[in-house]
């Protein structure tokens, strides 16, 4: 349970570092709904690799590189799931919120991440 606590936090925050960024980006900075997307995956990423790795999972027995790759492979695909759902609601429902699409994305990539996070990156041996 600790585990799922953890986990659900680090996606919280980067929950709302995700939708914080892409809101400055378009309202503030000019970007496009599609473009501002990119940088904010990349900054809630980093932010959760930081809390999964030192609370929710523990290091893995790999090398920091090693680990940083595997964690970058799920998290990256993970964020395609999530751009795609995204992109998806955006273009087929182009009345709905940035934000609440966001929502939509986010919820459809956490158990895919989760699966991969705990199996393949952060799994230890017994």
């Amino acid at each position: 349970m600790k585990r799922l606590f953890w986990f659900l936090a680090a996606g919280g925050g980067g929950f709302v570092i995700d939708a914080g960024l892409t809101y400055f980006l378009i309202a503030v900075a000019g970007f496009g709904p599609f473009a501002a997307r990119i940088p904010a995956i990349m900054a809630a990423m980093s932010f959760t690799w930081l809390i999964n790795r030192n609370r929710t999972f523990e290091p893995s027995p790999h090398s920091l590189a090693q680990e940083g790759f595997r964690y970058w492979a799920v998290g990256i695909t993970s964020a395609c799931i999530n751009y795609a759902v995204y992109s998806l609601l955006m273009w087929r429902a182009p009345f709905l919120q940035p934000i609440a699409a966001i929502v939509f994305a986010s919820a459809a990539a956490t158990a895919y991440s989760y699966f991969g996070y705990s199996r393949f990156v952060f799994r230890h041996k017994n």
